[in-house]
């Protein structure tokens, strides 16, 4: 996925390959729910009559006239209050604040403040929490808290809590006791995605800054000339883990790790290997409904299981927004349970049908509109009316009802100076979306000219990414999710902080960042559930539910349907309790019959399936194990890991593709073909979830003719047959009906997307990759992230088999892919703002070495970030200094950053003598 900006109006939208040509066109499909946060009003776009769209092609003062003519603009359609509505309250008035139930006070009761001795907490992070805008906690907070044994660690804690309304937090004040309690303690807090742990590292080291662990009496006298030594060693070190990131998952170098659910796993693995898992303490599970997902769930579940299995404290702290049975995770966690359904932000449901908008307080009412709408149904005295009509627009563009009303809305919000998020049902549908609501936006001309230039800095600092900046996309820049980490976090920042005024997006975005916005506009029926409310600074929220006629039937089931009940997933594929009988041989944490039956009966499995069927499956699964060899049976009945097994758990893979890995690179052991670099980037690509890859063959032919001796040679060495790749090209079909041939087609589709990685790692910009190889442009992206963690692991699946050869070279290659350049600049990729493409131009200006930059005056460096900058809007002549007052800032960090790399080789150098 991508996304997209137009600096001129601040819309950030997602985008295809195929999007521009059908911006056109009306989408419908399925989707999830979203979170929208508030924000406050932004004062920089006057608020004006809905009409006024700023026809006027006059130049803002202070810009140049370069910029480039966009479609013409568009009128949003007005929106009117109906008969009998216009005097009970403006719905969408944001100057009035609706009253609701305040959250009371640390003064009326104190408890509500975490300053409170019974929390126990550090001043200083009562203090951080306060900056981060928590001043008081709400009652179900604090009785949360209060729960026995909570606070002290002695017991583990299952709780639910609507989204928004806090749940974060009594995590976090958990976790923080323990850390804070003891200089050697660890946590771990798990989230399922990327972006998640980006953002929640960033928040616990805001939390954390300037808090030191206090002194313990029992320390030895050489212990505390150690903490003399290394005084950073009192600070909280946060650390993320995920599978993109080049850090190791070490257990020594972080005090708190923020990792995915994989990474936890993996983590925990270790330490547990390594016998170092007693300075765990606490482990946060987050988003623990995720426990039901049919893909990733499973390792969830044999995570926590792992940890119940311990002979130590740890204590287990689960959340969620939507669990239905906590009872059985209580039971199972042996923990206590809290539920609160409290929403500090009161929400104003809509829905939008037929250009009418309908009011829904609540769930219950929302249905009965719809059912009333509903053309089956008969009407009746209590139709709901509707409070507002949106008139039809005479635009051609906006003749479709329902996308005129997705304009209409988003185009008020912004010029009521407020945040909107807007969630369509496909990448191409949001482009189509975001391209008409931005000519209906105020012009460049009614923007404040600190916005402008804060776009335009957004503007310069998005091209100067890895993926570079896409031509055809020169007027929208890219940005968001689906796209690299630096990226999403640069336009995230900017919608957060106002500078962006829409976003949209699919439903995905929701599960992976938090953004504010005053109003969420879901342009799909299929969206509508489980809408809730964020926490900001507007006492109310607005969600509109737009509706097409045809879905009103979806809807009304959609409402009528309760949330599924959490289970287990580990018996829904054999290959899942392999797994976890595997990794708990390796580790050795179980190596008898009877510890293996023991940690089966620990898992939440065991709570709710019949027991004589778990023995079946565990007997099947360890014979199956044996078979594959990677396990072994003493003379006592002891099971042990074989090397190739070890290999497996180190690498994270489950059996199945274990296996398959294992051929792989026997194979490539045998005759490994060196002189290019295919065969290493096939081996970085990874095995698994390769179902939504689809090969476009003529593609994949075109490429095939233009291969060199050596990857041709791979492509034989794989036993992938030109005649096969030409026969597809006309129609053919790729059988998978045995095991063979289901391996044949995996290698394929490995190779194809391994071609995809050549081009990446020899610096052809992500834009032109998805182009060539017609792919959705986040998707090779996220090809290239995935292909790093699955690089890593392929790296120490080397490394546990002794094929240190085989890891050296992988190794080096997993440098290349990390910074999308050549072997040459390598070194120069690792300089803070110096990636890639501006590697290449440091390289092609004589900076070919850190040195080289370290050593030169940061006026110097001057042009060459000017020459990483083309096309840039450009000030007149009254702000050029600032603009290059700016880039000298920038070219000040990259020579300090150039000189502490310089230094560390010189240090190395001198060590090698």
């Amino acid at each position: 996925m991508a996304h997209h900006l137009n600096p001129k109006l601040g819309i950030w939208r997602t985008t295809t390959l195929q999007a521009a040509k059908e911006q056109q066109k009306i989408y419908a499909g399925g989707g999830t729910s979203l979170a929208g946060q508030k924000r406050a009003r932004d004062v920089s776009i006057p608020v004006t009559d809905q009409n006024d769209v700023g026809t006027s092609r006059k130049k803002h003062q202070g810009f140049g006239g370069n910029l480039p003519k966009g479609p013409p603009r568009l009128t949003a359609s007005r929106i009117e209050y109906a008969d009998g509505f216009a005097g009970r309250g403006l719905l969408s008035e944001y100057s009035q604040r609706q009253a609701f139930a305040a959250t009371p006070a640390s003064t009326a009761d104190p408890l509500l403040s975490l300053s409170h001795p019974a929390y126990g907490l550090p001043r200083q992070l009562v203090a951080n929490f306060a900056a981060l805008g928590i001043k008081s906690i709400y009652p179900w907070q604090r009785q949360c808290l209060l729960g026995p044994g909570l606070l002290q660690g002695e017991k583990n804690l299952v709780y639910s809590a609507p989204t928004g309304g806090g749940k974060s937090l009594v995590a976090d004040v958990l976790m923080l006791k323990r850390v804070l309690g003891d200089r050697d303690a660890k946590a771990i807090l798990v989230l399922p995605y990327v972006a998640l742990v980006q953002e929640k590292v960033r928040w616990l080291r805001n939390a954390v800054n300037g808090i030191s662990r206090e002194s313990l009496e029992q320390k030895q006298q050489d212990q505390q000339k150690l903490w003399a030594q290394r005084a950073d060693r009192d600070a909280i070190r946060v650390v993320g883990f995920f599978g993109g990131s080049k850090i190791r998952a070490t257990w020594a170098d972080f005090d708190i790790a923020v990792c995915t659910i994989e990474k936890a796993n993996s983590l925990v693995n270790a330490a547990i290997d390594e016998c170092s898992v007693s300075k765990l303490q606490a482990v946060v599970l987050d988003e623990c409904h995720m426990i039901d997902d049919g893909y990733r769930g499973y390792l969830l579940e044999l995570l926590a299981t792992k940890l119940l299995c311990l002979d130590q404290p740890i204590q287990i702290i689960a959340m969620s927004a939507t669990l239905t049975n906590i009872e059985l995770l209580k039971n199972w966690l042996h923990g206590h349970s809290y539920e609160t359904h409290y929403r500090p932000v009161p929400i104003e449901e809509h829905l939008v049908y037929d250009g009418k908008v309908y009011a829904a307080g609540t769930t219950a009412s929302l249905l009965k509109t719809v059912t009333q709408l509903d053309s089956r149904s008969q009407p009746s005295q209590s139709m709901v009316q509707p409070v507002r009509i949106i008139q039809p627009s005479e635009h051609k563009e906006l003749k479709d009802v329902m996308l005129n009303a997705v304009v209409a809305l988003a185009n008020e919000t912004v010029r009521a100076g407020y945040g909107v998020l807007v969630f369509s049902s496909s990448r191409a549908g949001c482009e189509s979306d975001a391209a008409l609501i931005s000519r209906a936006l105020p012009a460049l001309a009614e923007v404040d000219l600190a916005i402008q230039e804060k776009r335009l800095d957004l503007l310069g600092d998005l091209r100067s990414l890895n993926p570079g900046l896409d031509p055809v996309l020169e007027q929208t820049i890219p940005a968001g999710a689906g796209l690299t980490t630096e990226e999403r976090e640069l336009v995230a920042r900017a919608y957060d902080s106002g500078v962006l005024k829409v976003c949209v997006a699919t439903c995905s975005l929701a599960a992976g960042i938090n953004l504010p916005a005053r109003r969420v506009i879901l342009h799909n029926a299929r969206m509508g559930r489980d809408l809730v409310g964020r926490k900001g600074k507007d006492e109310v929220g607005e969600t509109y539910l737009c509706c097409r006629k045809n879905d009103l039937e979806a809807v009304v089931d959609l409402m009528h349907a309760e949330l599924p009940q959490i289970s287990s997933c580990l018996i829904s594929d054999k290959r899942r309790i392999q797994r976890a009988l595997l990794e708990i041989i390796a580790i050795r944490l179980a190596t008898s019959r009877e510890s293996l039956d023991n940690y089966m009966s620990r898992t939440m499995l065991a709570y709710w399936a019949d027991p004589s069927s778990i023995q079946k499956i565990v007997e099947a699964s360890l014979n199956d194990l044996q078979k594959m060899e990677f396990i072994t049976v003493d003379d006592y009945g002891g099971f042990h890991a074989t090397r190739l097994g070890k290999a497996i758990v180190a690498s994270s893979l489950d059996p199945e593709n274990g296996t398959f890995i294992h051929n792989e690179l026997q194979k490539a052991l045998q005759a490994f073909v060196m002189d290019g670099e295919m065969h290493v980037l096939y081996n970085f690509t990874p095995v698994s979830d390769l179902g939504g890859v689809t090969i476009n063959w003529r593609v994949f032919w075109n490429e095939m003719q233009q291969l060199d001796d050596s990857s041709l040679r791979v492509m034989s060495f794989l036993g992938l047959k030109p005649v096969t790749v030409n026969r597809m090209l006309y129609g053919g079909v790729l059988s998978e009906t045995t095991t063979e041939e289901k391996e044949i087609a995996r290698r394929y589709h490995r190779f194809y997307l391994a071609l995809q990685l050549r081009d990446i790692c020899n610096e052809m910009p992500i834009h032109h990759v998805a182009q060539k190889y017609d792919m959705p442009r986040g998707s090779v992206q996220t090809l290239a992230q995935s292909s790093q963690g699955f690089a890593a692991g392929m790296i120490k699946f080397c490394e546990t088999m002794g094929w240190g050869a085989m890891a050296a070279v992988l190794d080096h290659f997993s440098d290349r892919l990390k910074a999308g350049a050549r072997a040459d600049l390598l070194a120069l990729a690792k300089i803070t703002f110096v990636k890639s493409r501006t590697a290449r131009i440091f390289w092609d200006n004589g900076y070919k070495t850190v040195a080289a930059v370290a050593n030169a005056d940061p006026k110097e460096l001057l042009p060459i970030l000017m020459q990483a900058q083309p096309n840039k809007v450009r000030l007149e002549a009254r702000d050029e200094q600032k603009y290059k007052d700016k880039l000298l800032a920038k070219a000040k960090i990259i020579a300090d950053s150039a000189n502490r790399l310089w230094q560390i080789e010189m240090q190395k150098d001198l060590e090698e003598e």
